[in-house]
C-alpha cells in the first residue's frame, strides 16, 4: 500500500502546471531578494562597536566586508535573474546561448 500525502504536502510536491509558472516563481525570487538586500544593507549600515578591540573588532570588520560582499553578488543575480524574466516574457523562453547561472566569483576567479 502506498504512502499517504497530506494534502498540502501533496501540492508542495507537485503543483499543476496551470498553478506554476518561471516567470512568476522568479517574480517571486526577486521580491526576496530585494528583502535580503535591504537587510544586508542595514546590517552593513550598523557600527562597529567602539569597545571592543583586537581579534574581535577584526572579526567584525571582516564580517561586515562579507556582508558587502554577498550583498554585491545578490544584486548581481537579481538583474540576471530579471533579465532572464525578461527574455521568458518576450520570447517564452529563456535562450540556450545565454547563462544565467555563472557567478560573479566564477567570472573573478583567476
Amino acid at each position: 500500500m502506498g504512502k499517504s500525502i497530506t494534502e498540502p504536502a501533496q501540492k508542495t510536491l507537485c503543483m499543476s502546471k496551470s498553478k506554476f509558472s518561471t516567470i512568476s516563481a522568479s517574480q517571486r525570487l526577486m521580491c526576496s531578494m530585494e528583502i535580503a538586500i535591504d537587510n544586508m544593507i542595514e546590517e552593513i549600515k550598523k557600527p562597529v562597536d567602539p569597545d571592543i578591540n583586537g581579534s574581535a573588532r577584526k572579526a567584525e570588520l571582516q564580517s561586515i566586508k562579507q556582508t558587502a560582499t554577498d550583498c554585491k553578488e545578490l544584486i548581481i543575480e537579481r538583474q540576471r535573474l530579471e533579465q532572464m524574466v525578461k527574455d521568458l516574457k518576450s520570447s517564452g523562453k529563456i535562450d540556450a546561448a545565454k547563462d544565467y547561472t555563472g557567478g560573479f566569483a566564477e567570472r573573478f576567479s583567476k
